[in-house]
């Protein structure tokens, strides 16, 4: 499955933004913590548009990373009501945009609106290609038992459980400890001395 190219580089952003937090990223820590760190996230997913680089700013990105998080594990018909209501904003002002190296894509609000709105708006918007398409399922939570992460499957057959190597790498190597555990025969392995 492949959405425009637009709305899949909007939900890498989002996926990468929510995967910030201390349960989803690879690192156990809060990865956005400074306006560097947002400043770098931006650059990364080449979000244009007004940036003021406050703490202010910042803090509206991580209470939104909230919301999002919630949003993004919506089944269908829950999302089509968030969606809309958020579509329903004074603030939506859809336009064609070109830049970056990017051809025209469509910009939900206005380039100097705040981060945090247009980056709620681009969100609804990408989101709404997601809903009409029918593949909501394709928004998921990581499989990985010690991981709040999320992800994007994009793979033909639906196969994607895990939001990184990482968490993939971790389950699997338990889940061979385990079978290897319970193949053992009580009694063997450690031995014991007879006195």
């Amino acid at each position: 499955m492949h959405f425009a190219y637009d709305v899949e580089d909007m939900l890498e952003f989002v996926l990468a933004l929510l995967n910030t937090a201390p349960d989803a990223s690879s690192s156990g820590e809060d990865e956005l913590t400074t306006v560097q760190e947002l400043r770098d996230l931006l650059a990364e997913h080449r979000f244009s548009g007004r940036s003021d680089g406050t703490a202010k700013e910042l803090a509206e990105i991580r209470a939104l990373r909230q919301e999002l998080r919630q949003l993004w594990v919506l089944d269908r018909e829950p999302m089509v009501e968030a969606v809309n209501a958020l579509l329903a904003s004074e603030d939506l002002a859809p336009r064609l945009a070109r830049h970056d190296g990017l051809d025209w894509h469509l910009h939900a609000a206005a380039p100097d609106a705040p981060l945090a709105v247009r980056l709620h708006l681009e969100t609804a918007v990408a989101l709404v290609e997601v809903i009409r398409s029918g593949e909501t399922d394709r928004l998921r939570v990581c499989e990985a038992g010690d991981c709040d992460g999320v992800l994007l499957d994009l793979s033909r057959n639906r196969s994607k459980r895990f939001c990184g190597a990482r968490c993939a790498n971790r389950t699997n190597v338990a889940a061979y400890r385990r079978r290897r555990g319970s193949a053992e025969e009580p009694g063997r392995g450690g031995g014991s001395a007879s006195a």
